[in-house]
């Protein structure tokens, strides 16, 4: 129960809402029991007036109607905390959904390129939603049904104490009983879906008949332990009628009394037969809470409701000063990387896969820090320099096409700096420098046709125009261009190259390119190889030069020759 009482603890604006449910769950639970009380009274009374020893009409008309009375308010008051019950564990999962994010917001990159992006949405639908289910099932049922069960005990000890103690030896009884049986039907539904993961029909035959002959010996305990519990609730049952019986008989108890303690006995039995379903609902908020917890206690690296002052830099430039660095989980990536990138410059960096080249946007992005050097913006060192300042003044566009499930109009807005509303007509002259207006205005609703999931309604020049679109709003004097049209298709490269252009104006732009062809416009190419500056130069110089870019250049000449002569094309 520890992370449990923890959520509780970290949910302090929701805790009037607490104050007032307790006493809400208290006041019911007590009047439920107010008519069996009154039923005592009331049994008593008539068996005075049938044996001719009292017992007026008037009397039990009031009893009646008082019994009557504490049921309709304990109906009340039920129906009244159980709608604050819903309330409370809806505004506590929004509660708890805004502190997840708040705290993902400011978790460091390297924790995103370790961990599944599905792993984190799982930690916050499993923690929430099983936490969310238990808070509603707790207030409407299992907090009602304990504070009876301890309210039955004190009655039953007023009137006979070793009734009391028999009734209060079910429930730790039941618990035990109940852990186990519950144990045994969680194997069994792991036992079943086993086979599932199973290919060749041979191995699924040999696993069936093991599987098989497991549930059956689980199916056997949790009967075996079914029957205890219900042999114990007998047993228990059967000594508390004798001694109630008996107490009656020798006229220690009255009838009135007799029926009383019947009535509460058989209250006494609704969270005793609820025990599993309640130790089950426990046992997962435990653990949901748990994996939400394992969140919220990571380490933040930075702030995002800092507020900063968005303001574009003028002829930015960008230094790397004997920059080394390297992930927790891999060695050295880069190694006393120097170079400086001018204003309105075009850089490509060019490199195999895995030199460093993400690496060294990554590190610009201050998405890292360098494990050693300096990287300077405008002369200004990183070190001195807020990760959302640098950022406003950067461009993306991605080769993944990183689009939301959301309107082109959103998406294309999501690149206003601002905090103010993006107007139709910025959008509109944003999407026509991007190549982009022509095909948005066909879509069946324009600016408001959803894009689905990533874009999967697009294709993939469509959706690298949008992602254009969107860089062209936002008007950062940093662009960075992730091997932005890689993976397109030659018309849908020709189209998106003319919406770069448009964008790279004026800019300082660094292009992560596996194809030659798009960066021969480029004022410097910078080639990494095994994490250094091996090679830096023009287009044409290092064409010239003996090095890795002349091979990979020739590489790709090669195979478009070898393309053209296949068709005969010249």
């Amino acid at each position: 129960m520890k992370n449990i009482i923890n959520i509780i603890r970290i949910s302090k604006p929701l805790h009037h809402l607490v104050a007032i449910l307790s006493v809400l769950i208290l006041t019911s639970s007590a009047l439920a029991l107010v008519a069996p009380i009154l039923s005592k009274s009331i049994v008593d009374q008539i068996v005075a007036r049938i044996e001719g020893k009292g017992g007026d009409i008037e009397s039990l008309i009031v009893l009646v109607i008082l019994s009557f009375g504490a049921n309709l308010i304990s109906l009340a008051l039920t129906t009244l905390s159980n709608r604050i019950g819903d309330h409370f564990a809806g505004r506590l999962k929004k509660f708890l959904t805004e502190r997840f994010y708040d705290k993902v917001l400011t978790l460091p990159q390297s924790y995103f390129d370790s961990e599944v992006s599905g792993k984190i949405i799982n930690q916050l639908s499993r923690g929430i939603m099983t936490i969310h289910g238990f808070l509603n099932m707790a207030s409407n049922f299992m907090l009602p049904t304990f504070l009876q069960s301890i309210f039955i005990v004190a009655i039953l000890a007023y009137y006979n104490l070793p009734i009391a103690f028999f009734t209060f030896a079910l429930f730790p009884i039941y618990l035990v009983l109940s852990y186990y049986s519950k144990e045994v039907i969680v194997n069994m539904s792991l036992v079943k879906s086993f086979t599932k993961e199973m290919q060749e029909f041979r191995r699924v035959e040999g696993s069936l008949d093991e599987s098989n002959s497991i549930y059956a010996k689980q199916s056997t305990t949790y009967h075996k332990f079914d029957f205890f519990r219900g042999l114990s609730l007998n047993i228990i049952l059967f000594a508390i009628s004798i001694l109630v019986f008996y107490d009656t008989f020798q006229g220690t108890l009255t009838i009135g009394e007799m029926v009383l303690i019947l009535q509460l006995f058989n209250q006494a039995r609704l969270p005793l037969f609820a025990m599993s379903f309640i130790l089950t609902q426990v046992q997962m908020a435990e653990a949901g809470s748990k994996e939400y917890f394992e969140i919220l206690s990571l380490k933040s690296s930075e702030n995002y409701k800092k507020k900063i002052e968005v303001k574009h830099i003028d002829s930015p430039s960008i230094e790397f000063r004997d920059v080394s660095f390297q992930y927790e989980t891999s060695g050295v990536v880069l190694d006393g990387v120097s170079f400086v990138l001018s204003s309105k410059e075009k850089v490509a960096l060019v490199g195999h896969s895995g030199a460093g080249k993400s690496t060294i946007i990554n590190l610009i992005l201050k998405f890292y820090d360098p494990t050693n050097g300096d990287i300077l913006l405008k002369g200004k060192s990183y070190k001195d320099l807020d990760h959302g300042f640098i950022r406003s003044n950067i461009a993306l566009v991605f080769q993944e096409n990183e689009l939301f499930s959301t309107t082109i109009r959103e998406n294309v807005a999501y690149g206003n700096p601002s905090t103010k509303q993006t107007s139709d007509k910025k959008i509109i002259n944003a999407l026509k420098l991007a190549n982009a207006y022509d095909f948005v205005m066909k879509l069946p609703r324009g600016l408001d046709a959803q894009v689905g999931e990533r874009g999967v309604r697009l294709s993939g020049g469509q959706k690298q125009r949008i992602q254009i679109a969107r860089a062209i709003l936002k008007n950062a004097p940093i662009l960075i261009l992730d091997e932005a049209t890689s993976s397109l298709d030659a018309k849908s490269e020709k189209e998106v190259q003319v919406a770069l252009e448009n964008l790279m104006e004026n800019k300082l732009v660094i292009v992560i390119a596996h194809r030659f062809s798009t960066i021969q416009n480029a004022n410097k190419i910078l080639v990494i190889e095994n994490g250094k500056i091996s090679e830096s130069g023009n287009p044409q110089d290092l064409a010239r030069r003996e090095g890795l870019y002349k091979e990979l250049l020739s590489y790709q000449v090669e195979g478009n020759k070898k393309l053209l002569e296949k068709f005969e094309i010249y």
